[in-house]
C-alpha cells in the first residue's frame, strides 16, 4: 500500500497544523514500516483509526498561539498575552483552562526562543524532546520559569496570580494577640474597678506608615524568584518549589528600608491602657480588648488583647458562685437560745438572727447581699452565714455548777 493510502498520513494532511517536517518524517516512518520484519513494524497498526498510531500528538505551536509560521517576536508575545488573560486559572473557571494555558505557556517557551524555534521548525516536537525540552510539569513551574513574561504582562500582577505565586506584591499580614495577666482583690471584683496596664505591643510606624519605605523610595521586584516569592529546583523526575530565600516568599524588595523601623512597617511600643472591670467577675475569667494586641503590617487588622484576672481571697467571705459564705462563730448560750447579732457584710453591716438551738453548720441567709451577677443589671446573690458553736472552756466555778445544774435536768 503506498504511503499516500496509509490511515495516518490521511488524517496529518487534512490537519492544517501540520508541519511539512512532520509530514515528512511520519511519510518516511510509514514507507520504512513496510520494509520492516513484522515483529518491528507491529507496533504501528493500520486498522483503526489514523490517531491510534500515536500514543499522544501534540498540536503545532504555531496553531495554540494562532499565529502564522512567519510570526515575529511582538506577534508572539501579543497573541499569548490574550491567550493568557482569558484562560489563567485564576480567572476561568473553566476545567479546561488549565490546559489551555498551559499548552499556550509552552508555545511561547519554544517559539519566543530562537535557538528553541529554529529546532522546533526543522525537526518538530521530537526535535525538541531530543534537545531536552519537555514542557511544564505543572503551573508552579510555568510561573517560576515566566516570572518575567508576567511581570511585563500585568504589572505586580494586582492579585492576578496562581495559588499565591503571582508576581511582586507584598501581602498583609494580621498582628498577633496579646495576654496581660492581671491580679485583683475580691472587694473589687465585688464592686467593680478600672484599672490602667501598661502593655509591650506592636505599632506601626509612623515614619514610613507603615510601608516600610524610606520616603520617595518604592519596592523592585525580587531579581532571585523573578516577583514569584518562590524558587524552583529540579532534582532528575521531581520538582521542588520552596520560598525564596532573598525576599522571604513577598516576591518584591524595598529599595530603601525606614531607619526608624529597618523595612518592617512596624516597630515595638510601650502603651497604656484603661481596662474597665466589671462587678461579678470571677478568679481565671478572661477579658477581651478588641484591637489592643498587636498592630498588623501592610494593612492587616491588629489583634486582641486578653486580660487573664486572678482574684485575691478575702480574709472573711468565700465566694461559692454568685453567693458569699461567711463563717460567724457563736457562743453555747447564743446556740441555746438564739440571739440578734451584727454581721459584715460587702455593704456594711448587717443584723442577723440566730435561732434558738442552732448547732454548728446552721446557716442564715441574707437575700441580696452576695456577689454582682455578671451583667445581670444589678441582679445579686446571697451572703449565707454559717455558724459555729463555741465549745466554753476555762469555766468558773459557777458556770461548772449551772452546767451540771443543767445536766441532771437532761
Amino acid at each position: 500500500m503506498p504511503t499516500g493510502d496509509c490511515p495516518l498520513i490521511v488524517a496529518l494532511s487534512a490537519s492544517a497544523g501540520t508541519s511539512p517536517q512532520r509530514l515528512q518524517f511520519w511519510q518516511s516512518w510509514c514507507s520504512l514500516s513496510r520494509r520492516l520484519p513484522s515483529c518491528i513494524a507491529a507496533p504501528i497498526s493500520w486498522g483503526g483509526e489514523a490517531e491510534a498510531a500515536l500514543p499522544m500528538i501534540k498540536r503545532d505551536y504555531y496553531e495554540v498561539l494562532g499565529i502564522d509560521r512567519s510570526a515575529g517576536a511582538p506577534d508572539i508575545k501579543k497573541a499569548y498575552r490574550k491567550i493568557a488573560l482569558e484562560y489563567h486559572p485564576d480567572r476561568n473557571p473553566d476545567p479546561q483552562a488549565e490546559e489551555r494555558f498551559k499548552e499556550a505557556s509552552e508555545a511561547y517557551e519554544v517559539l519566543s526562543d530562537d535557538r528553541r524555534r529554529e529546532i522546533y521548525d526543522a525537526y518538530g516536537h521530537q526535535g525538541l524532546q531530543g534537545a531536552g525540552f519537555h514542557g511544564f510539569t505543572d503551573i508552579g513551574d510555568i510561573f517560576g520559569s515566566m516570572g518575567d513574561i508576567f511581570e511585563e504582562f500585568f504589572g505586580s500582577m494586582s492579585g492576578f496570580g496562581f495559588g499565591g505565586r503571582s508576581g511582586a506584591r507584598r501581602s498583609a499580614r494580621p498582628g498577633g494577640d496579646l495576654r496581660y495577666d492581671l491580679t485583683i482583690s475580691f472587694m473589687e471584683a465585688a464592686k467593680g474597678v478600672e484599672r490602667e496596664i501598661s502593655v509591650s505591643r506592636i505599632v506601626r510606624c509612623e515614619a514610613c506608615g507603615g510601608s516600610g519605605q524610606s520616603p520617595g523610595t518604592g519596592v523592585e521586584r525580587c531579581r532571585a524568584c523573578g516577583g514569584s516569592g518562590t524558587v524552583t529546583q529540579r532534582q532528575g523526575f521531581f520538582v521542588i518549589q520552596t520560598i525564596c530565600p532573598q525576599c522571604r516568599g513577598e516576591g518584591a524588595r524595598i529599595e530603601k528600608p525606614c531607619a526608624e523601623c529597618s523595612g518592617e512597617g512596624v516597630k515595638p511600643s510601650r502603651e497604656k491602657i484603661k481596662v474597665k472591670i466589671p462587678p461579678g467577675v470571677e478568679n481565671g475569667m478572661q477579658l477581651v480588648l478588641r484591637g489592643k494586641g498587636h498592630e498588623g503590617n501592610r494593612g492587616g487588622g491588629s489583634g486582641d488583647l486578653y486580660v487573664f484576672i486572678s482574684v485575691t481571697p478575702h480574709e472573711l467571705f468565700e465566694r461559692a458562685g454568685d453567693d458569699i459564705v461567711v463563717t460567724v462563730p457563736i457562743s453555747f448560750p447564743q446556740a441555746a437560745l438564739g440571739d440578734t447579732i451584727a454581721i459584715r457584710t460587702l455593704d456594711g453591716e448587717e443584723s442577723v438572727k440566730v435561732r434558738p438551738g442552732t448547732e454548728t453548720g446552721g446557716e442564715a441567709r441574707v437575700r441580696g447581699a452576695g456577689f454582682p451577677v455578671l451583667n445581670a443589671g444589678g441582679r445579686r446573690g446571697d451572703l449565707v452565714v454559717r455558724f459555729v458553736v463555741k465549745t466554753p472552756r476555762d469555766l468558773t466555778k459557777r458556770q461548772k455548777e449551772l452546767l451540771r445544774q443543767l445536766m441532771e435536768e437532761e
